[in-house]
């Protein structure tokens, strides 16, 4: 079924030649493909006192157009955004309380809009606000966390380690227990899915970086390369290197999935350590309790073999009977 268009400028000026040149309005609608009651109607509408002129006609459909448009929010709704500012509300109170109890739907930014419209014509609305910066449209969410010196972008990453070819390469992230208090460093290879957990005493780059070596010193000749998430606990990555002989590569900040293997990894950690549990009082017999318990579980994407399996070639630690 064809659908209706509205004429077009270029139409407009195609109507406009061939009417100079004394043809009809169906024979018009038949030359540009449009039907006669659409040209009828547009010379009625959009004739002037000098006849028909395509210029004026585009200027009359849009102000046509403007004038049946309504406003997403009436006066009567910015009057009480306005008398709620006056009550010292924050713009996200205003939306929220608005959208909850009178079904008005006005988004925070409009609102600081109207609080930066009204003072820019000398309303003092603005001195109600807490915060009273100039705001900054933002795009995405920004990483504020500092930059890690030498970093280089998992994007130079090589193909083979992306596509998982080969046994070497690592990602590399933090188990956080209580606040402030010791993590848990997780490193898992990437082909075979095996993960070493070490504890560092606080999230320190130094604490993190001995952690880190200390699990990877024995298996150094399996490291090519570690990926980590952009945490300032890895600001220490260039001494790992050089104690390993690897290369380190950083994920995008916010793209947790190009560390997935990690991130899945640290799930199955959490079933062990919840969020929040002391990790300071977590002995190392613990962890390797746990490491063993992951490591010598069969994985579906692993033909059903276990970690330690594929990369260490041992056979868990258990008896089968039939």
């Amino acid at each position: 079924m064809r659908t209706y268009t509205q004429l077009t400028q270029e139409e407009r000026y195609q109507i406009y030649a061939l009417k100079s040149a004394d043809h009809t309005p169906a024979e018009i609608a038949r030359i540009i493909g449009r039907h006669k009651a659409t040209i009828g109607r547009e010379l009625r509408r959009n004739e002037g006192l000098r006849g028909y002129r395509p210029k004026q006609a585009q200027n009359l459909t849009l102000s046509r157009r403007r004038s049946k448009q309504k406003p997403r929010l009436s006066s009567s709704h910015w009057a009480r955004v306005k008398d709620l500012l006056e009550e010292d509300w924050s713009p996200e109170q205003i939306s929220g309380w608005l959208r909850r109890e009178e079904s008005i739907d006005v988004s925070h930014e409009w609102i600081y809009h109207f609080v930066l419209q009204d003072k820019q014509a000398g309303g003092e609305l603005y001195t109600h606000l807490r915060c009273r910066k100039q705001r900054k449209k933002r795009y995405g969410s920004p990483d504020r966390r500092g930059q890690i010196k030498q970093r280089v972008s998992i994007d130079e990453r090589p193909a083979v380690a992306n596509e998982r070819r080969r046994v070497g390469d690592w990602e590399a992230d933090t188990v956080i227990g209580k606040q402030g208090g010791a993590v848990l460093a997780t490193v898992v290879e990437r082909r075979t899915r095996h993960c070493v957990i070490a504890k560092a005493d606080d999230k320190s780059a130094r604490q993190v970086k001995d952690a880190i070596l200390g699990a990877l010193q024995p298996i150094d000749f399996l490291v090519t390369t570690i990926t980590y998430d952009n945490g300032k606990e890895f600001a220490s990555h260039q001494q790992i290197n050089q104690e390993l002989g690897a290369q380190s590569y950083f994920a995008h900040p916010y793209h947790s999935w190009e560390r997935g293997t990690n991130e899945n990894t640290n799930g199955l950690i959490r079933q062990y350590f919840p969020k929040g549990k002391d990790l300071l009082d977590v002995t190392d017999a613990e962890i390797k309790a746990v490491m063993n318990k992951i490591n010598n579980r069969p994985r579906k994407c692993l033909g059903y073999k276990t970690p330690n399996q594929v990369l260490l070639g041992i056979n868990p630690p258990v008896a089968l009977t039939s």
